[in-house]
């Protein structure tokens, strides 16, 4: 067991009266997800107008491909109200696509050509045509396969009045807004060396379209005509072949402080490839990229975790946490489960809490360039051999064998498990360690683990995923929304419509005038 940073304060929050300050906890939901036609063919049709306008809509909307669907859940202190919106906008949703469903998983339908991939477009205003080009640029940059690719993020935030408590208990160096981001980037150090659990226990991502690899070379094996596999893999998603794409291997992003991380966002911003010099910025008067340098915005970088915060005067990222601090943490290892019809499962928000509270209160020096080496490389064999009876992960440059490991994470993890249960009043948090901890003994029991055999029973990836689609969207239709929650949505549908005509009326000056105030 490790060291806990401040042990008055952990005991303090402990207690049944104060561990209610964590009632506050705002979460959030983010849910990606391909459209397909009824056999499992990427979507080529327009985002529906019945889900309103991508651009302005607040709860529906797009990622980077046309086809992948975003259902964004409001901010909430309520601990279910996320996934019971999240029901709430698939119920919305389903009976308006016709005869499409929405793909089960992460890993896309097959896919021949990256043409066949349509990028958002968003409209004809100046942010809609921002958000295509740097669309255009990533599909440049990385591929389009990568912008097919759905995931699930967990946006946390802890309330004000726990700051106070803390501050109280724990007499920081830093006060007000600069306490709060240096424990937030603190906790963010942790994740980043433990979240290899999240892989493990959730992962669900082993197998794959063989189109998917469109030639490249992997290490995988063929489990049925058109399916490939890694035996012992959990989350081939966040493996090379997916969004830890080695293409920003170099990037050298600090999470040591909050200067640090955000002058690495900058630096990247500004510091022109070679390889993207290549590509090009325009070509005529068609925008190929934002610009030629390591990052186009700060999103693209691809990190397991992010500190987020939202600008009081549009701001970019990095330019309003530098003037406001950390608002939230964006959590974003969870695959898609697709035995689920909304893709999540509520132990994946209860472990994510119980992880980020431990990250919070254990001692978090700060990662060396070689801590980080081996940070990355536990996560990459998680993610590839997390299955494997033998496995081995690196602590303190040793090899020590992953369950071991990982009992003793489960261990530390108690704790907070107890002062989740005392702030609501019930057994939630011990009940899921409890039940999540017989996966690290029985890897048969993780979700990786069962959608390997449901694809061999199957007879393939695409028979397995376009089957549970087919299933999760007549399970979605016998579940009508009331009138009024109906009646909600439509609303807010035809006011995002609104929305994006009011936005293109008033457009003024020139797209290149619109990119220089961005990076200004």
């Amino acid at each position: 067991m490790l060291k806990f940073t401040c042990c008055d304060a952990l005991r303090e929050f402990a207690s049944s009266s104060q561990a209610q300050v964590l009632r506050g906890i705002t979460r959030g939901f983010e849910r990606e997800c391909l459209r397909v036609d009824a056999s499992g063919v990427l979507a080529r049709t327009p985002h529906p107008r019945a889900f309103g306008s991508k651009l302005t809509h607040p709860w529906i909307t797009t990622d980077y491909a046309e086809a992948l669907l975003e259902f964004i859940t409001p901010p909430s202190q309520d601990l279910d109200f996320p996934l019971e919106f999240l029901r709430d906008i698939h119920r919305f949703v389903a009976p308006k696509l016709g005869s499409e469903l929405m793909w089960a998983g992460s890993m896309p339908c097959p896919i021949s050509d990256d043409t066949d991939i349509e990028l958002a477009d968003y409209g004809n205003s100046h942010a809609a045509r921002f958000k295509q080009v740097y669309r255009e640029g990533l599909g440049l940059r990385y591929g389009r396969r990568m912008q097919a690719i759905a995931g699930a993020h967990y946006n946390w935030s802890l309330p004000a009045e726990f700051w106070v408590s803390l501050q109280d208990l724990c007499p920081p160096v830093q006060a007000g807004v600069d306490f709060v981001s240096e424990r937030y980037f603190a906790l963010a150090r942790n994740f980043l060396r433990y979240s290899w659990l999240i892989p493990y226990l959730f992962g669900a991502s082993p197998a794959l379209s063989t189109s998917f690899l469109q030639g490249q070379k992997a290490d995988l094996l063929e489990l049925l005509p058109g399916t490939l596999y890694g035996p012992d893999a959990t989350s081939l998603r966040m493996s090379d072949l997916g969004y830890q794409n080695r293409a920003q291997a170099n990037l050298q992003v600090s999470f040591n402080s909050l200067a640090d991380y955000t002058q690495a966002l900058e630096t990247a911003i500004s510091t022109p490839d070679p390889f993207y010099q290549a590509i090009g910025v325009r070509d005529g008067g068609q925008w190929r990229q934002l610009n030629a340098n390591l990052l186009q915005i700060e999103n693209e970088f691809y990190a397991g975790i992010r500190p987020k915060r939202i600008g009081k005067q549009g701001e970019r990222p990095a330019k309003a946490l530098q003037a406001y601090g950390v608002e939230y943490l964006e959590v974003r290892l969870f695959d898609l489960n697709p035995s689920l019809d909304i893709g999540i499962a509520p132990e994946q928000g209860n472990f994510a809490d119980m992880l980020l509270l431990m990250c919070l209160f254990r001692d978090s020096p700060p990662i060396s360039s070689r801590e980080q080496a081996e940070n990355n490389e536990n996560k990459r064999r998680v993610v590839h051999h997390g299955r494997a009876s033998d496995l081995q992960l690196l602590a303190h440059n040793r090899e020590q064998p992953m369950r071991p490991l990982a009992h003793a994470l489960f261990e530390d993890l108690l704790p907070f498990a107890e002062m989740l249960d005392a702030a609501y009043s019930g057994q939630r948090y011990s009940q899921t360690l409890s039940t999540l901890r017989q996966r690290i003994d029985h890897p048969e029991l993780t979700p990786s683990a069962q959608v390997l055999e449901g694809v061999h029973q199957a007879g393939g990836f695409q028979s397995y995923s376009l089957a549970l689609a087919h299933q999760h969207q007549q399970n979605l239709l016998t579940q009508a929304l009331d009138p009024a929650t109906r009646a909600r949505f439509e609303a807010s549908v035809q006011a995002s419509l609104s929305r994006q005509v009011q936005l293109e009326a008033a457009e003024q000056g020139s797209f290149e005038d619109h990119v220089a105030r961005y990076y200004a």
